[in-house]
Formats: structure tokens, C-alpha cells, sequence
């Protein structure tokens, strides 16, 4: 397994496994099975509503802890809540996060990074990164912050190769983590691309292996997310063969210049909150009152 050096010497595996929309017991189960088959890197978040499912899943997983990397996200409406690393590290049945990321530019986000800080310097906490910031709102916090984040977390694949974001990284060694690296559950448009498909049976590989190399040999960290046993084996298969330069060309060519995934002011102001309650955080919509299918306990 390949791995990255981070800007705070902390080294992160180059692929793990992510577990977005992934229900508890898929998720413990996925997690286990991909400790057990080669992956060491698991990311999750707070509102994914399963840290306690991927903790359960690392213990019952044949890796010692401190043979896994291990991150998660905060999430907006904890960013004021001085007790929420502790409480994120209870979830997870740890007592450190290798990462910890904040998951989005929405609300408070100089009392949510300064609580990042704090968990560093603490020792819980090794690493602390950033999601869904774009240049302007990165360059905001290398303006103001003493610890630098080692990581953006975005979308991005060749359809939308953050090319604008990635100079600015690169001026900071921050490393760009993919999500939706091949173009987001349910979406197969990247993989059906003709190229794609021919690179593919040149190389003996699946379209998704082929896309997944892509991002290895552009020096990004991917999180494939699946419950699917051959899928997630599959997703870490990638250290076999390499794409040629002419191939990495031909898929930079593919760049559209545009993601699925619209970030703006109208969609960061209706991301959802999480509100604490016994047993466990609530996801509820913001701003609408929860509702059963939002009464759930991570």
C-alpha cells in the first residue's frame, strides 16, 4: 500500500475505505472485512450516523488499532460544542483520531477549527484537515490558523479535477482526498466514458481500477465507499499495473470543469444539523423540525 506523508509528518495509507450512506450493520461489516483484506484507512464523519458501527467494526477486525488510520468529520452544528471531540472518540470507542476533519464551510468555522487545534495539541487527534473548502475559504484558514490542515477532502475526479484548488494545495502541502472518486454511487457516466472502457481491456482492469489508478498516479488519496465484499477488494487492487503518460493525458482530457456536487450559499445553508440528545446525536434537517426517518442514534 502506498502512503502520504502529510505536512505534519503523520503518513496516511493513499486508499481506504469510505462509508457514506453505508446503515450501521453495513458499515461494521464492511469495515471489518476491509481490515481483514489490506485496507488500513477508514473514513466516516458525524453525520453519517454509524461512528459507533465503525468503531464495532475495527475491534472486531484482526488489525490492532494502531494499525489503522482512522478519520472522521465534524459536522457544522458541533463546531460550537467544546465537548465534541470527546464525545466523537466515545462514539468510536477510541481514544485517538488519526484524523479529524471539518466537514463543511458552514457555520461557525473559527470555533470549529480552534476546537481542532485544541484536540492536537491535546494528543487526541494526530492530524486535522478540511472538507469542501474552496480556495478562498482554505486561504482563510492558512491566513488565520497556527496549525496548517493536511488535508482538503473534495470532490474529485476527471470530470472535476479541482485543478484551481489543487495549486493552491500544492503551494501548502495539502494533500487533495477524493470523495466521489469515480463520480459518486449510482453515477457510472466517468466509467461508461469509451476511453475509460478501452483503457480498461488494455490494462486487464475494471473502468472503476483504471479511474482509481488515475488518482493514485495524480497523487490524491481516494475513499471508495461499498458494502460489496468484491467491490471493496477490488477498490484496493490498484498496485499491479501503472497508466502510461499518454494514458493520464487522455483522462486529463475528460476534465468538464464542473462538479455533481454544487456547492453554494443556498445548499450550505439547508445541510443538515445534528442535535445531541440521550443515547446519541440526531440528524435533523436544518431548518425543519426531525422527523422519524431523522431520528436516528450514530
Amino acid at each position: 500500500m502506498n502512503r502520504i506523508t502529510l505536512n505534519n509528518g503523520v503518513a496516511i495509507p493513499q486508499v481506504g475505505l469510505g462509508t457514506y450512506l453505508l446503515e450501521p450493520d453495513d458499515a461494521q461489516s464492511a469495515v471489518t472485512y476491509a481490515l481483514d483484506n489490506g485496507y488500513t484507512l477508514i473514513d466516516t464523519a458525524n453525520v453519517y450516523v454509524n461512528e459507533r458501527a465503525v468503531g464495532r467494526g475495527m475491534r472486531a477486525s484482526s488489525k490492532a488499532r494502531d494499525e489503522i488510520f482512522l478519520e472522521t468529520k465534524l459536522w457544522p452544528s458541533f463546531f460550537e460544542r467544546p465537548t465534541a471531540v470527546n464525545e466523537t472518540l466515545e462514539r468510536l470507542g477510541t481514544d485517538y483520531i488519526d484524523l479529524m476533519i471539518l466537514h463543511q464551510p458552514a457555520g461557525d468555522t473559527v470555533v470549529g477549527y480552534r476546537i481542532l487545534e485544541k484536540a492536537h495539541k491535546e494528543g487526541k487527534i494526530r492530524a486535522i484537515g478540511l472538507s469542501n473548502f474552496d480556495v478562498a475559504q482554505t486561504q482563510r484558514i492558512l491566513d488565520e490558523y497556527e496549525v496548517i490542515p493536511t488535508i482538503n477532502q473534495v470532490e474529485c475526479h476527471p470530470y472535476f479535477p479541482q485543478t484551481e484548488l489543487k495549486a493552491l494545495l500544492a503551494e501548502h502541502n495539502i494533500a487533495l482526498q477524493a470523495w466521489y472518486p469515480l463520480g459518486g454511487r449510482g453515477n457510472d457516466s466517468i466509467m461508461s466514458e469509451s476511453l475509460v472502457q478501452e483503457l480498461a481491456e488494455k490494462h486487464g482492469k475494471s473502468p472503476a481500477q483504471v479511474l482509481l489508478r488515475w488518482h493514485i498516479q495524480q497523487g490524491h488519496i481516494v475513499i471508495p465507499g461499498s458494502k460489496t465484499p468484491s467491490h471493496i477488494a477490488q477498490n484496493i487492487d490498484l498496485f499491479d499495473f501503472a497508466l502510461t503518460d499518454e494514458d493520464m493525458a487522455q483522462i486529463d482530457s475528460l476534465d468538464k470543469g464542473k462538479p455533481f456536487f454544487e456547492h453554494n450559499d443556498e445548499v450550505l445553508a439547508g445541510v443538515p444539523r445534528i442535535r445531541a440528545r440521550r443515547g446519541g446525536p440526531e440528524v435533523v434537517p436544518f431548518p425543519a423540525r426531525p422527523s422519524a426517518a431523522h431520528d436516528c442514534v450514530i
